[in-house]
């Protein structure tokens, strides 16, 4: 008898054949001995959609929602049917005694599981492996701790929930608003409330009405001092500022008082998935959705960091014996850093990161014990692994500890103060790098006295105007999600990809830009759905399901009559809408007025009646080539002497060349057949072939 292990990923699947000795390779499966192994391609099993339920639903109409079946029904995925049968066959033979789950050690991994086990009927006994690296030890060691199915009930009651609760709201919400507004208006559980953080920005910048103020910098003797009254440096009054500046020109300054502390910082925690997209944004740019493809590779292909989609900064106590191994690994990329920390044979001084208590269903993500080989890794792969790695390594270092000075000063009445910081021990700075702020200038303050007058020297005036507050960058959207619950880190990235697929969300410059559809949007749906609060509420009593605390029948039966009050809500709405992006050329199909919509290939002229499929591309359709000044995608264009690409901002024009046409297997096959070593003398690969048939033909 053998064990059917089923993976979430091709190349996940390849990697457990081969650790578990399985070499028989067929086209949906390996077989080994003792375990076959298999695999989804991401989901094989969805939602049934609502035509599926009846046949009236495929022309979407108001007066037909809500939409809400007593009871959800699955159905296999049109695209990826293939798979799901092999996996459905595999599932049935009679020589499987057990089904192991090797899907992501998650919720999204739980429910791509069971939803294929359930459509395909199958009772068998069901083990999970539960693994945070794909190490061959990680995943040696999964097998040998194999966990039961039923450990896992909980964690995909949850998920169900979620995705039922997201097709029931998401679903009915959005047609409701589409049908009502006649345009396409996509609205979410997460994605509204999201879109509505962005908008209350807008509002705060749009009414902001900058104000000017003044602050004063003044030599006292050798040093630089800054005016300043209860805290507050600014002065909101030119004639005050004037008046002070006056006031201390020429003045004696007398040292009030020196203040000196010593302050530590702690070792920062090693990322979650979150912590981590916010920081590659700041640093280099990197949307939520790169980040975590970027993550995904060094995961499964390279092997080379643990679990990405984890929202744990901490590490359970028994990880603590693989902190020289892990330090071994990166042995090869970070020697200066290692060092030390091998050389106290791999101790961990910041003792606060092993808590059991504060790991959830993965600890945060650090490097693997995998042999580290830098020249394996793309530019982003680097630059996301060398984060990780600082960060971890930051753990073997001391806290960082400085001194801040800072000196008060009375000059005439008025106050001057004068700060320095020290550094007394650079700790986890050496391997992460010092703060972004501006260092402040060395003065040696420490060694002034109480009571040193000095001479106020050059006095001047910096006049500035108050700023509005800047649009969220993706770093700021992520961290506020996070704040209020909104999505889980697996999804936030996908989340943000959607506002923006969904015209709601533009990125301009690195910032989130709400648009004319979005900003009409937020007015439109329902008030009770822009808010984070019932978002939140929502993701908490998901986390209680999934933890066996929570009763998913009431989530759904709630999630239900929610879904029923916010489409009668929309159907007695009297707002209007008006699509923000009609021209005024009409369809030449159906006569209604074209909208112009921006997609990655360019701008296209789509009809605005929704059972019009006219749809015509405005600007030029962008190649895959690239131009070799600029490197921007070339324009691909169909002249008199044929195809050709141009750069509209290099004005570089190229010609495309003719491809060889490729021979298909099928070609390549007959040709085996008809010039067979035996019968022609030729060889056997293809390019021999070829050049018999080219003979026989002359």
């Amino acid at each position: 008898m053998k064990s059917l292990v089923l993976a979430e990923k091709p190349s996940v699947a390849r990697e457990l054949a081969r650790v578990l000795g399985c070499s028989q390779k067929h086209k949906s499966y390996i077989e080994g001995n003792h375990y076959i192994v298999t695999w989804a391609l991401g989901h094989l099993i969805e939602l049934k959609m609502p035509e599926h339920y009846d046949s009236k639903y495929t022309t979407w109409k108001l007066e037909d929602l809500p939409i809400i079946p007593d009871k959800m029904g699955l159905k296999v995925i049109k695209q990826t049917s293939a798979q799901y049968k092999a996996v459905e066959s595999l599932l049935k033979r009679k020589d499987i005694k057990e089904v192991i789950i090797a899907t992501d050690a998650g919720r999204e991994g739980e429910l791509v599981a069971r939803w294929i086990l359930e459509k395909a009927g199958v009772r068998k006994s069901i083990k999970r492996l539960w693994i945070s690296s794909q190490t061959d030890k990680a995943i040696k060691d999964g097998f040998k701790q194999l966990k039961p199915g039923q450990q896992f009930e909980a964690l995909y009651e949850s998920a169900v929930c979620r995705a039922e609760a997201d097709w029931l709201i998401g679903l009915n919400v959005s047609r409701a608003l589409t049908t009502k507004y006649k345009d396409p208006l996509s609205a979410g559980r997460v994605q509204t409330p999201t879109l509505a953080m962005m908008i209350q920005r807008e509002k705060e910048i749009n009414s902001f009405v900058p104000k000017e103020y003044w602050t004063i910098q003044a030599k006292v003797g050798p040093l630089s001092a800054e005016w300043e009254q209860n805290g507050e440096k600014r002065l909101f009054s030119s004639e005050k500022a004037d008046q002070i500046k006056s006031k201390l020109e020429g003045q004696k300054a007398v040292l009030k008082s020196l203040d000196r502390k010593k302050k530590s910082e702690p070792q920062p925690l090693p990322y979650d998935l979150t912590e981590l997209q916010r920081d590659a944004n700041k640093r280099f740019g990197f949307s939520a959705k790169k980040t975590l493809n970027v993550l995904q590779g060094l995961y499964e292909q390279h092997k080379l960091v643990t679990y990405p989609r984890t929202d744990s900064r901490y590490l359970t106590t028994d990880m603590e014996a693989t902190m020289a191994d892990r330090l071994q690994g990166i042995l090869s990329g970070y020697k200066d850093e290692v060092r030390p920390a091998l050389n106290q044979k791999g101790k961990v001084l910041a003792r606060r990161v092993f808590n059991n208590e504060k790991v959830t269903d993965h600890h945060a993500i650090i490097p693997t014990e995998e042999r580290l080989n830098l020249g394996d890794l793309e530019t982003d792969e680097r630059k996301l692994y060398d984060m990780i790695v600082r960060r971890f390594l930051a753990l073997f270092y001391p806290a960082y500890e400085y001194e801040t000075v800072s000196a008060v000063f009375d000059a005439n009445g008025e106050t001057l103060t004068a700060r320095e910081t020290n550094v007394l021990e650079p700790g986890f700075k050496k391997v992460t790098g010092k703060d972004d702020d501006a260092p402040e200038p060395k003065q040696s303050l420490a060694q002034l006295a109480k009571g040193k007058a000095f001479t106020v020297g050059e006095v001047s005036l910096n006049k500035k105007l108050t700023e509005p507050p800047l649009r969220y960058s993706e770093a700021d959207i992520l961290g506020r999600m996070e704040k209020f619950g909104l999505g889980t880190p697996a999804t936030r990235a996908d989340i943000i990809e959607k506002l923006i697929s969904s015209e709601a969300v533009e990125r301009q410059n690195s910032r989130l830009y709400p648009t004319k559809k979005g900003k009409q949007l937020i007015d439109l749906v329902n008030d009770e759905l822009t808010s984070p609060e019932l978002t939140a509420k929502w993701e908490k009593e998901l986390e209680e399901i999934a933890r066996g605390k929570g009763n998913p029948k009431a989530f759904k039966e709630r999630i239900r009559k929610q879904t029923a009050q916010l489409v009668s809500e929309v159907k007695a709405s009297d707002k209007s809408y008006r699509a923000h992006n009609l021209t005024g050329s009409k369809c030449p199909e159906c006569g209604e007025f074209l909208k112009e919509r921006k997609t990655k290939d360019g701008r296209v002229l789509v009809c605005s009646n929704m059972q019009c499929s006219f749809r015509k591309h405005k600007d030029p359709k962008l190649s895959n080539r690239r131009c070799p000044q600029c490197h921007k995608k070339m324009e691909i264009h169909n002249g008199k002497a044929g195809t050709y690409f141009q750069c509209r901002r290099c004005n570089i024009v190229e010609k495309a060349e003719e491809r060889k046409k490729a021979v298909s297997k099928h070609e390549e096959r007959k040709l085996k057949q008809k010039y067979s070593p035996e019968e022609s003398g030729f060889g056997t690969s293809l390019g021999d072939l070829l050049k018999a048939a080219l003979k026989d033909n002359d």
